[in-house]
């Protein structure tokens, strides 16, 4: 029987995951031969939107990434980290989980809460709070209705459950996101910064484990469906839709906590977007070394599950621990007493190469620095046009528009439409109390502030941005976004320290949303250094779109800034 690493895999296979012919060809000649099948489907998922940001990279190198208080840079570890005084830190981070969310709202909202924490705790930080940046079309349409009560119970019940409170936010409604909502999650956690653990693996020879659930069939390929077009057939890629579980994410985050305080982890890294696949290469490639696999050591979920099935896995709660040979033991005992799974799984090597193996037979042998970002990942700077809309715009005066006679029928109107009535129907599904530390739950202020208890400080935090302003101009609307975080921060008594964005926007591959993706990161690179708020990372979520009168359009382009701020004195 031919091996399945002899098995090579065909062009129209490498497509419909997602490659494109030219990717085919180059990794065939990264590898010296043609990929086989499971090959393939690494590549395919490293190489995506979600993971490689081939379509955005470019750009984003270009962001401002130096500031006082930075100690860990966009792009190092897995969240930014910035000094806070007195020997602590604060990591957070903002992600989307749009295409998960338009399929499932719930599932999709959930494991979007989940998955941004762990991107906190996975550092070594305990998160403290969560915001969330909401955006849904029409409200009158029954689809809208559904979205929008699935994805905020969603958030309530992992977010409620997992314990970390929810302490603001931001939604809005508009028709470009009648197909595509769009879910931003932001955590904050805070870190003694002395015992930051990082993603990048060591030691040839000590032990990889995968620690947490089990690994299911859902969410498999996972970033591949989120970096494309939602369309009448993405119904058939619930699959891809990941399940969440907010009481073993609790157990993840106490064991992770308990093990960050022995002397054993020698790299760490939450198994997101692309699982095994990610979570390997990228350790390996940051620690210029490589991994022997082996698969069928993974807990699973299902029997039977073939090799690219339990790699390409997005099941939540789970994660990659590079371990101190000899010290195994300590692991697996932690680990025990939180009744999680614990299973050596692989070794750190003296290689750059990561190799799977099912059953003692080799089923993929990959160079890790050829699929991570900023490795060997395809890096493309998109053409870009301006849209004819944007002259059009410009076109507009104020003096044009009569002053209406009747401004308190007007201002009635006004306080009635769902962009400026009270949402307080979602934000009350949210606990905002859990763990004592949120100081604006009775005390409402224009950012979230927490406290940071045994010192006279808080954290100020915020997810800004009008969508619409960006829309009409993105440089200037993505400027309004950066200022108006800054302007939350200041008026809840705080100091702007630094950011991070969560870029929402439609096919890469059109040039006039492409021109809005390059006017945002213009707009948001001038404020950020105007206001000394580095960019601390965040992630790029491209392919959003809405079918209107059969024509697909993009949504509003949204670049969401989260921003935190240090309150030096909290009773002021």
């Amino acid at each position: 029987m031919e091996s399945t690493l002899q098995k090579e895999a065909t062009l129209e296979q490498a497509i419909d995951l997602g490659l494109r012919a030219d990717e085919f060809d180059m990794i065939k000649e990264i590898l010296g031969r043609t990929p086989n099948f499971t090959e393939t489907a690494v590549y395919s998922v490293m190489w995506s939107e979600h993971c490689s940001y081939k379509n955005s990279i470019l750009w984003l190198k270009t962001l401002p990434k130096d500031g006082p208080h930075m100690l860990v840079k966009a792009g190092e570890e897995n969240a930014g980290l910035v000094a806070i005084g007195d020997g602590l830190g604060c990591v957070f981070k903002i992600e989307s989980h749009n295409h998960p969310s338009a399929l499932e709202p719930y599932q999709g909202a959930a494991t979007g809460v989940g998955g941004i924490n762990r991107d906190i705790f996975t550092m070594g930080a305990r998160p403290i709070a969560q915001l969330n940046s909401l955006r849904f079309g029409n409200i009158d349409l029954a689809r809208t209705k559904w979205l929008v009560k699935g994805v905020t119970k969603g958030i309530g019940d992992y977010g409620n459950a997992f314990g970390i409170p929810i302490v603001g936010g931001e939604v809005f409604f508009d028709d470009s996101y009648n197909t595509n909502p769009l879910v931003n999650a932001f955590s904050a956690g805070l870190i003694d910064t002395k015992k930051m653990i990082s993603a990048k693996a060591t030691g040839p020879g000590n032990p990889v484990f995968i620690v947490g659930s089990a690994t299911g069939k859902d969410g498999i390929a996972g970033a591949a469906f989120a970096s494309k077009d939602i369309t009448e057939d993405s119904a058939n890629d619930l699959p891809s839709v990941q399940v969440g579980d907010p009481f073993m994410e609790k157990l993840l985050l106490e064991a992770t906590m308990e093990l960050a305080e022995t002397d054993c982890i020698r790299g760490m890294q939450d198994m997101g977007a692309a699982g095994i696949t990610c979570s390997t290469n990228e350790m390996s490639a940051a620690g210029n070394v490589g991994m022997d696999i082996h698969l069928d050591r993974v807990p699973t979920r299902q029997e039977n599950m073939l090799p690219y099935e339990i790699l390409l896995s997005e099941s939540q709660e789970r994660m990659l621990v590079v371990v101190e040979k000899g010290k195994e033991k300590v692991v697996k005992d932690i680990f025990d007493k939180w009744d999680l799974h614990a299973e050596e799984i692989g070794v750190v090597i003296a290689s750059d190469r990561v190799r799977y193996f099912m059953n003692g037979e080799m089923v993929g042998d990959v160079p890790c620095q050829s699929l991570v970002l900023g490795g060997g990942a395809p890096q493309y700077k998109r053409e870009y046009k301006e849209p004819a809309y944007y002259q059009e715009f410009k076109k507009f005066s104020i003096d044009s528009v009569e002053m209406p006679s009747n401004l308190k029928e007007v201002g009635f109107k006004m306080l009635g439409l769902p962009n400026i009535a009270s949402k307080r129907w979602v934000y009350e599904q949210y606990d905002s109390m859990v763990g004592t530390k949120n100081m604006t739950t009775n005390r409402p202020s224009d950012a979230g502030v927490v406290n940071i208890k045994g010192t006279n400080k808080a954290l100020a935090m915020t997810v800004d941005c009008n969508s619409r302003y960006v829309n009409a101009d993105p440089e200037v609307g993505t400027m309004i976004a950066v200022s108006e975080a800054a302007r939350n921060i200041v008026c809840a008594g705080g100091e702007p320290s630094a950011i991070t964005n969560c870029l929402n926007f439609g096919n890469p591959y059109n040039p006039e949303s492409y021109w809005q993706f390059v006017g945002a990161i213009k707009g948001m690179s001038a404020a950020c250094l105007k206001f000394e708020t580095p960019v601390t990372g965040g992630n790029v979520s491209f392919y959003n779109q809405t079918s209107m009168n059969g024509v697909e359009v993009p949504v509003f382009p949204t670049p969401t800034i989260g921003m935190i701020g240090i309150v030096s004195d909290r009773n002021k």
